[in-house]
């Protein structure tokens, strides 16, 4: 079993900057996650200056960048063609400069979101039928990402993107949608899941191996966060550390590592609402100690 790495967002490190670089470095974190909070900016908003700065400032600490955490594409698509192109697709190639200058090994997407999620039994039907340009539009900023930028550290022909689920009005709900969703664009080379498990749970797929094994085929990037389910059922209903999830963290986690799929993980905070009398301090660091003390493999 081959060590993997472990890494957070960013901002869990602190919301200065530089702080939360040393914080990485005290952890024992070599890959960086960069999503906000960068010099109080987004990862996408940084000018070519910052992104040079914070480019230094990563080198000095013998730090390298795994992935920008971008929240493209991940707004409502009822809002139509027109204006899902104009809110996104003029800043790619600003995030092009920015990956050139900050080295990333991958650059995430969001699973767009409708707000008739609720009327919908199945997604990527409805968008066949509803929002025919959707797909083509994720296949186009795909290529084109692929086309533009290659790290030369890699081995690969191109530049791969990952697509994270994301809750709330996601299009992804259940594996069947992230399936045929996929399948529809046809990248397998240049496009993998961000499979963010909890994220998944709170959509309605609670968290086992089954799912896993489903979705085994497209992960490139695992997201972990805590979260236990309701008195009354599997919904996720508190936040908590990995230690005291109900969900099957060791499980799972274990055999993703076994399986080599994700060369990073990324320790996300946990969504839910606060318990009366549990203890969230230090919940980062704790989430951590856990995971390794765990899996062993981790690093």
């Amino acid at each position: 079993m081959a060590n993997t790495e472990i890494t957070i967002l960013n901002s869990m490190a602190g919301n200065e900057f530089e702080i939360a670089l040393d914080q990485h470095v005290s952890w024992g974190i070599k890959y960086l996650d960069l999503k906000d909070n960068i010099f109080g900016k987004s990862i996408v908003r940084l000018t070519i200056e910052e992104a040079k700065h914070a480019a230094d400032l990563i080198r000095k600490r013998n730090l390298s960048v795994y992935c920008f955490s971008t929240v493209l594409l991940g707004g409502d698509i009822e809002l139509g063609e027109e204006r899902f192109r104009k809110g996104y697709l003029q800043k790619i190639d600003h995030v092009i400069k920015i990956a050139n200058i900050l080295k990333p090994q991958t650059i995430r997407l969001l699973a767009s979101a409708t707000s008739k999620r609720g009327e919908i039994e199945n997604s990527v039907e409805y968008l066949h039928t509803n929002h025919p340009w959707l797909i083509p539009l994720y296949i186009e900023v795909i290529d084109y990402l692929h086309k533009a930028y290659c790290p030369k550290f890699t081995n690969d022909l191109g530049f791969k993107v990952t697509i994270e689920n994301e809750v709330g009005n996601c299009i992804f709900s259940t594996t069947e949608e992230i399936i045929d969703f996929f399948e529809a664009l046809d990248r397998q080379e240049r496009i993998s899941l961000t499979w963010d498990v909890q994220n998944l749970w709170q959509m309605g797929t609670y968290p086992t191996m089954d799912v896993y094994n489903k979705l085994k085929g497209l992960i490139g990037y695992y997201h972990l966060k805590g979260g236990q389910q309701s008195n009354d059922g599997i919904e996720l209903c508190w936040r908590s550390s990995l230690e005291d999830a109900s969900w099957p963290v060791a499980e799972i986690t274990r055999q993703i590592v076994k399986d080599n799929i994700s060369q990073v993980i990324c320790l996300n905070p946990s969504h839910g609402k606060a318990k009366t009398g549990y203890d969230y301090n230090n919940m980062t660091k704790r989430d951590l100690d856990f995971i390794r003390r765990t899996i062993q493999e981790i690093d």
